[in-house]
């Protein structure tokens, strides 16, 4: 995997300005001594897998994962936190950064990468663009996290069209909302950590994620039906402060660059078994897996077709490179 060297890339970010329209976070810059690396997911869901693996892997540097949202520090949050200094490393889910630059839209798109393989050529199609989009937000990228296939969890069975029509169901970022809507559902994103309000008070009926891990475990206290519409295979993002690459002696910066590779290339090993652990998981806890019927899926994949144009019409010559490579590789 050819990268710029971690210590070139923080060389040239910029040290990003707080946004006037958010309010400060409330936890302080970590001492230098701290390498805390923070992600809204749970142990066990595979952006915490992630940071796990790559504190393992980057000793002597001492890497302190933290998971569950510490701080209340969101995946949308967690760029400007990680480049106030708040957390050395941060991760966060592609999708919910999607206001900040269309590219992180990508990888969620409905329908364009379904298979691991087709994941992995669209990751490679789009690294430089999320490298550069996470520059402009004073961080620097590390690895990228891939996630099982994502389906629909829900109180009720939805093998059909029908079945969508005002279902109060979350979603991940906004293509995904806006796919949802146009068949009736009353789709609203947001946060994986807002999640659990929702079921408990009644206010949601199903969630689009994934099955995996610790996040799945959070879901089937409620969701007792999860069906296989294949819709995305996203990506989450681990990113640095560059002031504390900068600072990084050589054995650090050696060890930290040999743990990114390390920890993405097993992180992609483990994908190819994920799935079928995350399925066998949930049948043992009385989740029943369903297929969709082909109206169901048909309508969509008609309807996230319309928001994959309305995707490439924002992202602009950018965005229609990136597919364009993607789709002849």
């Amino acid at each position: 995997m050819r990268r710029r060297s971690l210590i070139a890339l923080a060389a040239t970010l910029p040290m990003a300005a707080p946004a006037q329209t958010m309010p400060p976070l409330a936890t302080p810059r970590q001492g230098a001594g701290q390498w805390i690396a923070a992600t809204e997911y749970p142990a066990g869901a595979m952006p915490a897998e992630g940071l796990a693996r790559l504190a393992e892997a980057a000793l002597p540097l001492p890497i302190t994962p933290r998971f569950d949202a510490p701080d209340g520090v969101r995946s949308a949050q967690m760029p400007r936190a990680v480049a106030e200094g708040r957390f050395a490393i941060g991760d966060a889910f592609a999708g919910a950064l999607g206001e900040a630059a269309p590219v992180f839209l990508l990888s969620s798109l409905p329908f364009l990468a379904t298979s691991a393989a087709e994941a992995r050529k669209l990751l490679a199609a789009a690294r430089p663009a999320y490298a550069a989009a996470l520059e402009t937000l004073g961080v620097a990228l590390l690895h990228c996290t891939p996630w099982p296939p994502t389906g629909l969890w829900s109180r009720n069975p939805v093998t059909s069209p029908e079945d969508l029509r005002g279902l109060r169901v979350r979603t991940y970022d906004s293509t995904g909302t806006e796919t949802l809507k146009a068949l009736g559902a009353a789709a609203e994103r947001m946060s994986f950590q807002a999640v659990a309000a929702g079921l408990a008070n009644g206010s949601l009926d199903a969630v689009l994620s994934s099955g995996d891990g610790g996040a799945g475990r959070r879901l089937w206290e409620h969701l007792p039906h999860f069906c296989e519409i294949g819709y995305a295979m996203p990506v989450s993002l681990a990113f640095a402060d560059p002031a504390r690459l900068a600072a990084l002696d050589e054995a650090q910066r050696a060890a930290l660059e040999a743990a990114v590779v390390r920890t993405e290339a097993g992180l992609w090993t483990l994908l190819e078994t994920r799935n079928a652990a995350n399925q066998a998981r949930m049948r043992q806890n009385g989740v029943t897996i369903e297929a969709p019927s082909p109206a169901l899926l048909s309508a969509l994949k008609a309807a996230g077709a319309t928001a994959v144009a309305a995707w490439e019409a924002k992202a602009g010559t950018a965005g229609g490179e990136i597919l364009a490579a993607y789709r002849a590789a």
